[in-house]
């Protein structure tokens, strides 16, 4: 059974550090705001933000903070100076009372977590009242990974550490998990038998948005491919946990990880928009990767010859997060005439979008007077059928955090399973292939999806596939 948790988070005091930062002001600050408009937070808190630049007393003008009215403050602070935000947090913990609680939240590039997570050991607010949401990505590779690890464990205990993953707070996220393990229509078929292959598609049709710096130190394969669609790969391809526990369910994730086949040349291909050099803070000769495609394989009796493709990038046609799990095709489809011969196989298609939804592409009827068959598509908007509306992922992940649940983050073993599936690219990368922006991608990236073809973009029937 999954653990007892509260229904009431204690008295927090949130320290936000990275708070005049782009995920502070697009996500963070504004999950704060909601959850309090929800009734969700606890009975009393307070809100501090940090960051090395700063007026201590004011949020620097322009965040937006006129919910959190009464409750936020903002103090500036470094590795090397952290005195008067420890000040500032005792004195906040002592109004709260005995049972407060403290969260840090590190939205602070790689390089500066593990100077940070020693100022506050430092500093001696790391008490066993303390919790710290680590943003992604965790290290830079298998060494950085386990030494930040290390660090973190000299100050922390493994359970006071939340390695966060926005992806795995979506509610369609969570949707790949109930619909495999609660119904019988699903879970016999989840498995090479039936699959040919499954699609993990987030391209973006953004571009750096003023983040050249941090673009420029993590590419796209540390910041998407290794974090958020490695993490949607392990809900997808996991064995059933023992139970919804959050050890079982990590136990079960890093078993498939375990089981990855450690990315190759040959299974990848690299690509960089045309126009990227010349972006303001990027280096004229750069070889950042701002589009990868991977074709990944689990070598495990379930997923033998089923392959897992990857694909993210930035300034692309469209802006999707789509997972599809492409059926094989009935063996008897022949029986039956068909409409078109350019459509699709059967597909389980989930949106990765805050209202979920799924569609389940079938062959039926063409109505008239003959028999044959065409695609068509069984939707469902699960907010609209269930009239329920949920949280936003990072609204989702806060909450669990204060409430002490660690079922939808990443444990230490399954990030270092990954960066050592992801070290043989890590240490000999392909070259990166133009691509014009508002396109696809390089056409390289075509072959790895053979014979069915990216899902995206999508066609309608009769047209040239995709």
């Amino acid at each position: 059974m999954p653990p007892s948790l509260p229904d009431q988070p204690d008295p927090h005091v949130f320290v936000l550090f990275g708070a005049t930062g782009d995920l502070a002001n697009r996500m963070l600050l504004p999950g704060f705001a909601r959850l309090a408009e929800a009734g969700l937070m606890p009975s009393d808190w307070r809100l501090i933000g940090s960051s090395p630049s700063g007026a201590d007393g004011d949020w620097p003008a322009g965040d937006g903070l006129e919910a959190l009215a009464g409750h936020a403050s903002y103090v500036q602070a470094s590795s090397d100076d952290a005195e008067d935000l420890a000040r500032a947090v005792r004195e906040a913990r002592e109004r709260l009372g005995p049972s407060s609680r403290t969260l840090f939240y590190m939205s602070v590039p790689p390089s500066a977590m593990e100077s940070m997570v020693k100022a506050l050991g430092d500093a001696g607010l790391a008490d066993d009242r303390a919790r710290i949401v680590m943003e992604k990505p965790f290290g830079s590779d298998l060494a950085s990974a386990k030494h930040l690890n290390k660090v973190l464990h000299e100050v922390f205990e493994e359970d006071q550490v939340f390695r966060i993953d926005h992806f795995l707070g979506k509610e369609a996220a969570q949707d790949i998990l109930a619909l495999r393990f609660a119904n019988g229509l699903l879970e016999p078929i989840w498995n090479a038998r039936h699959v040919a292959a499954v699609q993990i598609d987030v391209p973006e049709t953004l571009g750096l948005e003023h983040r050249a710096a941090f673009y420029e130190e993590t590419g796209a394969f540390r910041d998407m491919v290794v974090t958020h669609l490695a993490q949607i790969m392990g809900f997808v391809a996991m064995a059933a946990p023992a139970s919804l526990h959050p050890n079982d369910l990590h136990d079960a994730k890093a078993r498939a990880f375990a089981r990855l086949r450690p990315f190759t040349k040959d299974d990848v291909v690299y690509g960089q928009w045309v126009g990227y050099r010349e972006e303001q803070g990027v280096a004229p000769d750069s070889s950042t990767e701002t589009f990868v495609a991977l074709r990944a394989w689990i070598d495990d009796e379930r997923w033998k010859g089923v392959p897992f493709l990857l694909r993210t990038g930035k300034s692309m046609a469209e802006s999707r997060r789509v997972v599809t799990v492409t059926l094989k095709d009935s063996e008897r489809l022949e029986l039956l005439p068909r409409a078109t011969a350019l459509e699709r196989p059967n597909e389980i298609v989930f949106e990765l979008t805050e209202d979920p939804q799924l569609a389940i592409e079938v062959r039926v009827k063409m109505p008239g007077p003959r028999l044959t068959v065409a695609p068509a598509a069984l939707t469902l908007d699960v907010e609209r059928a269930l009239h329920h509306k949920g949280l936003e992922a990072y609204e989702r992940l806060l909450h669990d955090v204060m409430l002490g649940d660690h079922l939808l983050f990443t444990r230490a073993d399954e990030v270092e399973l990954l960066w050592e599936r992801a070290a043989p690219l890590l240490e000999d990368p392909p070259a990166v292939l133009p691509y014009e922006p508002g396109s696809w991608g390089p056409g390289e990236a075509e072959v790895l999806a053979e014979p069915s073809g990216w899902r995206l973009p999508e066609v309608e029937p009769g047209s040239p596939g995709s």
